[in-house]
């Protein structure tokens, strides 16, 4: 079955091209058998594909050549498809979380029209083909195809309702961020083939596990390049901004953006690449250091959110900075066993908020929420489960990702790793203060939205209702999954020392995670208590601030205490408007210098040029027209006369011309005679 890995990519395309060709003619229940029906095949490809690679003796990574891509002297690329531990792990949760995606559209997008209907479809497959590409590409150039394609069409499907400016923006500023972090990941391309000759990720590893030392100086430059991209795609600090923007989009593509497919991207590719990374300190070093001052910096924005969709886009953000943060540390296994869980209970809370946001009439604001748990029951529990799985409470998901997270980076500090012992301890104290910080912004939500009295209109009390089953069930499957993936990737504390770790143990191979010292049992489970406890401080402080007869009373009043700091933290620090104020309106300044200097400068030169050329072309026509054709019409006037003049001896008459002959030769006689003598 493994050499029909390519049906990974073909059936999501097809399907995409099927939708787009039919889109004038298909109804919704076309679209919907195409665009489901394909991606659920997809599924089943990928389970089956799975399995084989399951049988494989110690998971021997399959490769598979499609065609020759580019040929260019001696560079030469294949379009090849790698399955490994680490491609095995995405392409199972991408294709099951993207299928529930596709299933729970159905009964989202009802509303639109036919034709939007197929759009929407289409799309859809194009970014999960596109995401699968970038998933299993067996080298960085394949890689990027897939990871132009997802910024494609994150593009298309944030602007989905592009008849609305502010969706279109949203759209546009996507994809011109993530055009910055690209550059980047274009630098590190060409200096990787400059470096090893290759661009394949088995070649490289090779060569660097082989002989570091030899590519020693270039490795931190290529690592800090990759991150560059990785910054822009997985939307870290400074390039996050366009993530919360995406809401824009349709909330099931929310879901699929920031649970399946596109923001995962970044810290995969970061895992995928970790040999240049595990002997590159420094640029280790930064990726953790990035990752911690997000995962904490989001979370604060999170506190002050009242749109349920940018508290979720800023959990995604904090949780995806938690990913970097395992990475930076060496935990590559621990950072992709986060990104495992997370796409279960991810894509439960948008798919919530989705069925929140449907049962309202499209209200997002959660202060114009309240008390839907009696009306929502299936929605209210299962965004619960995920809720808790990721605020990081025992038994649910989360809980067994983010420990394992902070334990290694503790271990990381403990063990001086690089030399960078305090510094990962410190990141070690910003990702607590992070789990304290979601659990309390996250149960926030929870409570504005489903405890209390309803705070909406009676028109939208009357209307509310639970979600159908096209939405339902994807709901409850991911609460289930928000459950139980993370059983998983058991730590060793909690098994008081046994290795269970079926997770890691998988990865170990493709995503290891680095021997940087170990850290006591005792310690760690004390590690753990703490985690948990400001875990669960976070809860029962939003617990007690948004439930009973005096909710909301403490919010308002530190917000009214401090009105600067709130409206600090409640306008995401102004970073947007920074950016307006100096990169946004430096760009459009530069852009009018430009202009300015085109049109006067440029332009002049031009128009000068031209007013030169017809001034001397004016000079030159009258010349030509007056000196050389006078000229020649003197001379021809001359001959004019002259013809005049001499016609006249030529009458016509024989005798006349023979007499003349006479006259002369008797006159030449007479001077030769004369001139004789």
């Amino acid at each position: 079955m493994l050499g029909f890995l390519w049906l990974l990519l073909a059936l999501p395309l097809a399907g995409a091209v099927i939708l787009l060709a039919g889109s004038m003619r298909f109804s919704k229940r076309t679209t919907s058998v195409v665009g489901v029906g394909s991606v659920g095949l997809a599924l089943l490809v990928a389970l089956a594909c799975l399995v084989e690679f399951l049988q494989r003796p110690n998971h021997e990574p399959f490769q598979l050549s499609l065609f020759r891509w580019l040929a260019a002297g001696e560079f030469s690329v294949d379009f090849s498809l790698r399955l490994d531990a680490l491609s095995a792990v995405m392409v199972f949760f991408v294709t099951f979380v993207g299928f529930l995606i596709h299933v729970y559209s159905v009964g989202y997008m009802h509303g639109e029209s036919d034709r939007g209907f197929a759009r929407y479809f289409a799309y859809l497959n194009l970014f999960m083909f596109a995401m699968l590409t970038l998933v299993l590409g067996a080298n960085l150039l394949v890689l990027f195809v897939g990871w132009e394609g997802v910024g494609l069409c994150s593009y298309l499907l944030i602007g989905y309702y592009f008849t609305q400016d502010w969706c279109a923006s949203a759209g546009k500023k996507a994809f011109i961020v993530n055009r910055i972090g690209d550059f980047g990941f274009l630098l590190a391309i060409f200096l990787a083939y400059k470096v090893f000759g290759t661009v394949d990720f088995g070649q490289i590893a090779q060569a660097v596990e082989e002989d570091p030392a030899s590519y020693a100086g270039y490795l931190n430059a290529i690592g800090l390049l990759l991150f560059v991209g990785a910054v822009g795609k997985s939307a870290q600090l400074p390039l996050y901004v366009w993530l919360p923007d995406a809401m824009a989009g349709p909330t099931p593509v929310s879901a699929l953006i920031h649970a399946a497919t596109m923001v995962t991207a970044g810290v995969y590719m970061v895992a995928r690449t970790n040999v240049i990374y595990r002997h590159a300190p420094e640029a280790m070093l930064v990726v953790a250091v990035v990752g911690g001052l997000t995962a904490v910096f989001a979370a604060t924005i999170g506190l002050a959110q009242n749109d349920i969709k940018k508290v979720l886009a800023y959990s995604t953000v904090s949780q995806l900075g938690y990913m970097f943060l395992a990475a930076g540390a060496g935990a590559f296994a621990a950072a992709i066993f986060h990104v495992f869980t997370h796409a279960f209970f991810k894509a439960c809370l948008f798919l919530g908020s989705g069925s929140v946001i449907h049962a309202l009439g499209g209200e997002q604001d959660m202060r114009k929420m309240g008390g839907l748990k009696r009306h929502l029951p299936t929605t209210y529990w299962t965004f619960l489960v995920a809720t808790l799985a990721l605020a990081g409470i025992p038994v649910f998901s989360g809980f067994f990702s983010k420990d394992e997270i902070l334990g290694r980076v503790f271990a990381a500090g403990m063990g001086d790793l690089n030399g960078y012992g305090k510094v990962y301890l410190a990141l070690w104290v910003l990702g607590v203060v992070g789990a304290f910080l979601t659990a309390f912004y996250m149960f926030r939500a929870v409570h504005m939205t489903f405890s209390g009295e309803f705070r909406g209109t009676p028109e939208q009390e009357h209307h509310l209702h639970e979600a159908p089953p096209s939405m339902a069930w994807p709901l409850r499957i991911l609460g289930v999954g928000s459950v139980v993936v993370g059983f998983v990737g058991i730590g060793k504390a909690l098994t008081f020392g046994a290795d269970v770790n079926l997770f890691e143990h998988f990865l170990h191979e493709t995503a290891p995670v680095m021997d940087v010292g170990h850290v006591g049992l005792g310690l760690e489970w004390a590690l753990i208590l703490l985690s948990v406890g400001v875990a669960v401080l976070g809860i029962y402080l939003a617990t007690r601030f948004y439930t009973g007869e005096q909710a909301f009373a403490v919010p308002r009043s530190f917000a009214e205490r401090f009105p600067r700091l709130y409206q600090l933290v409640a306008n995401k620090y102004y970073v947007d408007e920074l950016y307006g104020a100096t990169v946004v309106a430096g760009t459009l300044g530069l852009s009018r210098v430009s202009f300015a200097f085109d049109s006067k400068v440029v332009d002049g030169a031009v128009n000068g040029t031209r007013d030169v050329t017809v001034g001397t072309s004016f000079l030159s026509g009258f010349f030509d027209l007056h000196v050389v054709d006078g000229l020649v019409n003197a001379v021809a006037k001359f001959y004019e006369v002259a013809s005049r003049i001499l016609r006249r001896v030529q009458w016509g008459l024989v005798q006349g011309y023979a007499l003349i002959m006479t006259f002369g030769f008797l006159a030449a006689m007479v001077a030769a005679w004369l001139l004789s003598r």
